[in-house]
């Protein structure tokens, strides 16, 4: 993990894979490189020399999330699965988190929150999984999604201003 990602640069990618089209494939490496994993951990995780995941299409990364696309409307038993997983126990995954690219599914398993939201609204709960990125003062984080989102807005908006009138 590095903490070279701050929560306006994670809650930016996490929005853009929000309302990017969803790639059941690839989503998980999508969702795991907007929190900051460098694309040699993707690529371990790729080629299953790191990924511990005994679900189909699962993603496991170890001490983390343990990731599963499914098929429309499978969310919840894939969920169940995710949980019930022995790997997710062996490998301590701190996440579970299940999706079919309409309806998104996840639960911090040390703190007990869940989130289930539509697709497109994932990025309204970026804050519970900042732990992924190594940020673990989230409490506070996590509150003011709302705050960094508009910071992450205002940012943009103020380099689009300051490229249009140099004054």
């Amino acid at each position: 993990m590095n903490g070279a990602m701050n929560p306006v640069e994670i809650e930016e990618a996490v929005s853009a894979l929000a309302s990017a089209p969803f790639d059941r494939a690839e989503f998980p490496y999508q969702f795991l490189t907007a929190f900051g994993n460098k694309t040699t951990t993707i690529q371990r995780l790729r080629a299953g020399s790191t990924n511990a995941s005994d679900i189909d299409g699962g993603v496991l990364q170890r001490g983390n999330i343990h990731i599963a696309t499914c098929a429309p409307g499978d969310v919840d038993a894939t969920l169940k699965a995710l949980r019930e997983s022995p790997k997710t126990a062996t490998a301590k995954a701190k996440f579970i988190l299940a999706t079919d690219g309409d309806v998104f599914q996840a639960e911090d398993l040390t703190a007990g929150d869940i989130v289930a939201c539509n697709f497109q609204k994932f990025d309204d709960h970026f804050g519970l999984f900042l732990p992924l990125a190594g940020i673990t003062t989230v409490a506070q984080i996590r509150e003011s999604s709302f705050d960094i989102k508009a910071t992450g807005r205002l940012n943009r908006l103020y380099v689009e201003l300051l490229k249009e009138n140099s004054d």
